[in-house]
This record gives structure tokens, C-alpha cells and sequence, in this order.
């Protein structure tokens, strides 16, 4: 059997579907929020926060706050496990050595 799996990017602001959508991360109150973005979008969210950031003291990064998503160290089950999904999925992955990033990203959002 065949499986096709298609990820969707909405921008959680407009609801737009796009391919551009980044996902950013922030805290107000030490309550971290991550949103999806367009880059219009983000454009906005920065316009509407820039003269309070401007006025405010920066406080160095907060831990996770990258805006970027990293992968999960994992075993060796889990990385035998994201291979064959790999594999199942039309993605080319070697059988040995390391799971390319990519590969680990597509399979946590589809897992």
C-alpha cells in the first residue's frame, strides 16, 4: 500500500495556507508562545511589539527561544524506527550513520 503524507503550513495569524510560514517563538510574563507566522505576518507582529521592545531591556536569550526547532537526541530503536519511516515515506536515507535533520523533523510532525 501506497501512503502520501502532506504537511500544510497555515500561518496561525490569517489562517492563510502558505510555504513560507516560520514558526517564532515568545514570552510575556514568563509564559513562552510559539506562533506561525508568514513573513508579512511577522512583519506586523514586530510593528506592533517594535517601540515596546525599543523601550524595554533586552534580557539575553530565554532557553528555547530560538524560533527554530531542534530534533530530540534519540536512540538507537527510535533511529531504526525514523529509517523505516523514512524509507516508507520516499525519503532517501542511508542504513547506517546519521539521520540527516530534515528526515528527524518530518517524522516528529507526522508522528
Amino acid at each position: 500500500m501506497a501512503q502520501k503524507i502532506v504537511t500544510i503550513y497555515t500561518d496561525d495569524l490569517t489562517g492563510e495556507e502558505t510555504t513560507e510560514a516560520a514558526t517564532h517563538t515568545l514570552a510575556v510574563d514568563g509564559v513562552g508562545y510559539e506562533i506561525d507566522l508568514t513573513p508579512d505576518s511577522y512583519d506586523k507582529l514586530l510593528e506592533a511589539i517594535g517601540p515596546f521592545l525599543k523601550a524595554g531591556r533586552r534580557q539575553g536569550r530565554i532557553k528555547g527561544a530560538t524560533g527554530a526547532r531542534k530534533a530530540k537526541p534519540t536512540s538507537g530503536d527510535d533511529t531504526a524506527k525514523i529509517r523505516a519511516w523514512a524509507k516508507e515515506n520516499g525519503y532517501n536515507v542511508n542504513d547506517r550513520g546519521r539521520v540527516p535533520a530534515e528526515i528527524r523533523e518530518a517524522y516528529a510532525k507526522a508522528n
